[in-house]
């Protein structure tokens, strides 16, 4: 049974790869600044909800299913829900790699022209394909839950497998709210914004918010090396630093930034453009921001956690050297 599910690794790899080449295609003749059409779009769509499971499922046989991903398993003492919770987390660092490319090239494109007006394809062609990993991602988290909760690691409840679908899911649903949310919001009226509402604006402002990924491989290492109890090492401690900063410029710092940028674009200053931007723009920075502003107070409080741990750790063996 192992090895014909170790045997669905390759098909899973080929058919991600297939995804993308489909994807690659479906925009290979369009001009720079070129509109994605309904067409193009189900075809990228459907391409990343292709992608992104493909992935996901081809990481969890990796680990269960061959000699290599077992010999892991069985080292870093790691269960059913950790490996679903690290393939989730891998899937996050390439989609969020992906991201970063789009907001970059947005960005070049777009902000040394009319930044208010010049858009690129990509930025459009992204959001189509994009907007399948939110929704691939919701389902994600819940089978990372379920699997927690089968195998009773949730808050130590040995009866926690015996918890009905139903059941998981409600508690999915309230131990997630705002990350699901979040991914909603995103995946669907943040796909519209980027496609069919953005009233004119360019792709300058939206690559910026692209960019705001690029922190996602940092977080998504942390959680990694948690999994594998790894907290004691330099390497934690380096990259949740490395994350807590990132995700404050890519994620914080980066609004008012973007808000200052057009500013002056409009020849105006900060607070009178903020009062130039429409109601619906400001509910959406506001709903965007406040998740990331809750996040950051949450890692800043880790990170500090985590800081005074290893320096305590190092006073103490200071101590015993020097006795």
């Amino acid at each position: 049974m192992k090895q014909r599910k170790a045997g669905n690794i390759l098909p899973l790899v080929l058919l991600a790869t297939a995804s993308l080449l489909v994807s690659l295609w479906t925009v290979k003749d369009l001009d720079w600044e070129a509109h994605i059409s309904i067409m193009q779009g189900f075809i990228l769509f459907f391409s990343g909800l292709v992608f992104f499971p493909s992935i996901y499922l081809a990481t969890n046989a990796l680990f269960l299913h061959t000699v290599f991903g077992r010999r892991l398993v069985k080292t870093y003492k790691l269960n059913t829900g950790d490996v679903f919770d690290i393939s989730n987390k891998q899937v996050s660092a390439v989609q969020a790699l992906f991201c970063g490319l789009t907001g970059f090239t947005s960005c070049r494109y777009s902000c040394k022209r009319d930044m208010l007006r010049t858009s690129h394809y990509i930025s459009e062609a992204y959001a189509w394909f994009g907007a399948a990993y939110f929704f691939y991602d919701i389902w994600s988290m819940y089978k990372v839950y379920s699997a927690k909760v089968s195998a009773g690691y949730m808050n130590g409840d040995a009866k926690a497998g015996k918890v009905g679908r139903g059941h998981k899911l409600v508690g999915y649903l309230r131990n997630n709210a705002v990350i699901v949310g979040h991914h909603l919001f995103i995946g669907g009226f943040g796909f519209l914004v980027i496609t069919y509402l953005r009233g004119g604006l360019g792709d300058c402002f939206f690559g910026f918010v692209y960019l705001m990924e690029a922190s996602t491989p940092f977080v998504s290492l942390r959680g990694i090396l948690s999994k594998m109890g790894m907290k004691e090492s330099r390497l934690y401690v380096v990259n949740g630093l490395l994350m807590l900063v990132s995700f404050f410029v890519c994620r914080v710092a980066m609004f008012p930034y973007v808000i200052h940028m057009y500013a002056q674009a409009i020849g105006k200053d900060f607070i009178s453009a903020v009062f130039t931007l429409p109601r619906g723009c400001l509910v959406s920075i506001a709903f965007l921001l406040l998740p990331q502003i809750y996040w950051f107070v949450l890692m800043l409080n880790g990170a500090t956690k985590v800081l005074r741990k290893s320096v305590s750790n190092n006073n103490n063996l200071n101590s015993i050297n020097a006795k």
